[in-house]
């Protein structure tokens, strides 16, 4: 018995083949194997990516707001947005100072009227100098990132330019200590 499971343990050690010892082709390696001349192949028609069903679900409506949704946004704001936005939306953040171009402020009138898809559709797809960020953030956190603009446009009250409080707004000069 002890004989028979010996032998049977060697044969078996000699039959592995790992896939680093079998021929492949490597990623975009030319083929002859193929009328294109290429190894690699087109996804087949209707094939979906492992997620993106449910991607596209949450993607499709906001979430109902709540304060920690809002909490979620502002931490993913000052993570991703403020580098360009600035932490109060005026678009003054560090890479503008540093001389890259200004993003419009969240606190202007179009923006204030713009939907909430907007904001979120921006995020996903860019616009402008701004790339895409659906790689980097989930489509949660950019409703949460969404409701956190809406919080911040709420927060900060629109004072017409020819209004008379426009004028008691301190402008950063000498007199204004």
């Amino acid at each position: 018995m002890k004989a028979r499971a010996l032998l049977l343990l060697i044969a078996l050690s000699a039959c592995r083949e790992d896939m680093e010892q079998q021929r492949k082709f490597s990623y975009l390696e030319p083929s002859t194997l193929w009328a294109d001349g290429t190894s690699a192949r087109p996804s087949v028609e209707g094939t979906v990516a492992r997620g993106a069903v449910k991607a596209a679900e949450e993607a499709a409506a906001p979430p109902p707001v709540t304060a920690d949704l809002v909490a979620l946004g502002r931490e993913r704001f000052d993570i991703f947005c403020s580098v360009c936005h600035g932490l109060t939306g005026e678009g003054d953040g560090r890479v503008v100072q540093r001389g890259f171009p200004s993003p419009p402020s969240y606190l202007s009138a179009r923006l204030r009227a713009a939907p909430a898809q907007h904001f979120f559709d921006v995020m996903t797809h860019g616009y402008g100098v701004m790339y895409p960020y659906a790689d980097r953030v989930p489509p949660q956190e950019r409703w949460a990132i969404v409701a956190y603009i809406r919080a911040l446009q709420a927060a900060t009250p629109v004072i017409a330019a020819e209004s008379p409080a426009r004028s008691a707004v301190p402008t950063g000069g000498d007199d204004d200590r």
